[in-house]
Formats: C-alpha cells, sequence, structure tokens
C-alpha cells in the first residue's frame, strides 16, 4: 500500500462542505461516506476526511475552534499559475473565503490562499519543476 495523508476537517455542515470541495475538483469516495463523514478524495494518495462534529468527537474531546485563528495551513500543488488563481476564485465562489492573505509571488512558484466555509485555510501553489529540482535560490545579503 503507498503512504498516504487523510487530513481529518471537521466541519458545522457536512453537505455543503461536500459541494464546497466537489467545486474544487475533490471526489467523493461513496465508500467511506456517510451521514456523519465524507471521504474527499485529492489524488491517489491525500484524502480529506469531513466530519461532522459529533463525528469529530468521538475521536477526541479537543474543542473545535471557530475563532478565525491560525493554526494550520495545508497546501495542494497545481500544474499551472492559471490552475492556482481558478482553484481561489471557485473557493470564492462556492461558500470560502478567496484572498484570505495576499498571494505569494515569485518567478519560480506563486501561491494564493483561501478558507473553506468552516475556515480551514488552503494554499494552492504552483512551483517551477525546473527550480524545484534546482533547489531554492541562492540568498542575497541586503
Amino acid at each position: 500500500m503507498p503512504r498516504m495523508i487523510f487530513v481529518n476537517l471537521p466541519v458545522a455542515d457536512l453537505p455543503r462542505s461536500m459541494a464546497f470541495y466537489d467545486a474544487l475538483g475533490f471526489v467523493n469516495e461513496p465508500k467511506f461516506t456517510d451521514e456523519t463523514a465524507a471521504a474527499m478524495q485529492w489524488s491517489d494518495t491525500i484524502v480529506v476526511m469531513l466530519l461532522t462534529h459529533a463525528k469529530w468527537h468521538q475521536f477526541t474531546d479537543r474543542p473545535i475552534t471557530s475563532d478565525g485563528s491560525s493554526s494550520l495551513r495545508l497546501c495542494l500543488s497545481l500544474d499551472t499559475r492559471d490552475e492556482v488563481t481558478e482553484m481561489n476564485r471557485l473557493a470564492g465562489e462556492h461558500g470560502g473565503t478567496a484572498d484570505i492573505d495576499p498571494p505569494t509571488e515569485y518567478p519560480f512558484m506563486m501561491s494564493h490562499a483561501f478558507a473553506d466555509p468552516d475556515g480551514h485555510i488552503w494554499e494552492p501553489m504552483w512551483m517551477d519543476q525546473a527550480a524545484m529540482e534546482a533547489g531554492p535560490p541562492a540568498q542575497t545579503d541586503a
């Protein structure tokens, strides 16, 4: 079995969250979806598990925060700059909040963060593959 990542997110409204992630290109895996949870697959090795608050609390007693704080930022790689911009736009049109921070823009990469309907922060990004293989650019003294 390949190594995989399952990102578990508590959500206030499961159908709304499923529709949001579907609009961004995630695909529902019905074998792992019911009225309390939904598996939304990004790739063969990345799955976002959307959990109702009741389901979330079956795993932990820790509180679910909704105060706008930032403790986690999930980054997804995309193939082009345009896809990054488009995902941010779609997030805003489907119940999330686009442009939560100014875009990060360099000649070799760019990213553009948004929040889902429950405030979970995502940062789609593009990086030039050749630049990635070459390593970080040299630092200059200011």
